[in-house]
């Protein structure tokens, strides 16, 4: 089974080499590693070039924001199952292809696995500020703002091309809208799968201040009223009451 792996960047210089590091590290051997790099002003470029040994596939030019570069990279990807890694995301240790390949490759066969993620402090890696768990997760939590760890979605490509790509006029939350898609409406068969797969560093676009807050939650309720998925603000914003319980404090 091959695995294409896709990461977005634009300049991303300081950290993608430990992005790409994490999936030179993996031990699975069937892995494709696509690129796509909106046309970076930084040394991204340079970076990308000196692990070609690595990387199977990249391309450099403008795009028109992150999910249309995510479609850019699914088209590019030969793989049986795809998986997205962000630029400043790495992979939580070296067996996580190969436990996501097993899992494809159990009896059941589903047709996605989501596992966990987990936070890490910018500069010490090592320090988990927050778990970010799919063990209790299930569909019917899209109406209340709750999506599983997009990060750790890894989907059979066949899925892209019958319901659809990531819709690129979302600014923040296609990722949201893409899963209630895919999980909810399209129904398919996925599995959870009790590992962590990713360590992320704190930020990212849906992170950045009240107004990309904002911006997530109405993206949120659009995507649940396009999939037929009945919600309001209250329900919505009710999961705010909840977060502080995520983090890890010593």
């Amino acid at each position: 089974m091959k695995i294409s792996l896709i990461t977005v960047t634009y300049n991303s210089a300081q950290t993608l080499q430990d992005t790409i590091s994490s999936v030179a590290k993996q031990e699975y051997p069937d892995i494709e590693y696509i690129v796509v790099d909106g046309s970076s002003k930084d040394n991204t470029v340079d970076i990308i070039k000196r692990n070609e040994s690595t990387i199977s596939n990249w391309v450099s030019e403008p795009d028109k924001g992150m999910y249309d570069a995510m479609n850019k990279g699914i088209n590019m990807a030969t793989g049986d199952v795809i998986g997205i890694l962000n630029s400043d995301d790495f992979f939580f240790d070296t067996k996580v292809l190969a436990e996501i390949a097993a899992a494809f490759n159990a009896s059941s066969s589903p047709d996605a696995v989501i596992g966990d993620i987990v936070f890490v402090d910018d500069v010490d890696e090592n320090k988990i500020i927050r778990r970010y768990s799919a063990k209790k997760w299930k569909p019917s939590k899209f109406a209340w703002g709750y999506m599983p760890p997009h990060p750790s979605f890894f989907v059979r490509k066949e899925f892209f091309d019958k319901l659809g790509p990531y819709k690129t006029d979302y600014k923040i939350a296609a990722d949201y809208e893409l899963l209630i898609r895919f999980l909810l409406k399209g129904k398919i068969n996925w599995k959870y799968l009790p590992i962590v797969t990713t360590k992320m560093r704190l930020g990212g676009l849906s992170t950045q201040g009240f107004q990309s807050l904002v911006t997530l939650n109405k993206e949120i309720a659009r995507g649940c009223k396009e999939n037929q998925v009945y919600t309001n603000p209250a329900m919505i914003y009710s999961k705010y009451l909840f977060k502080p319980f995520e983090f890890i404090f010593k």
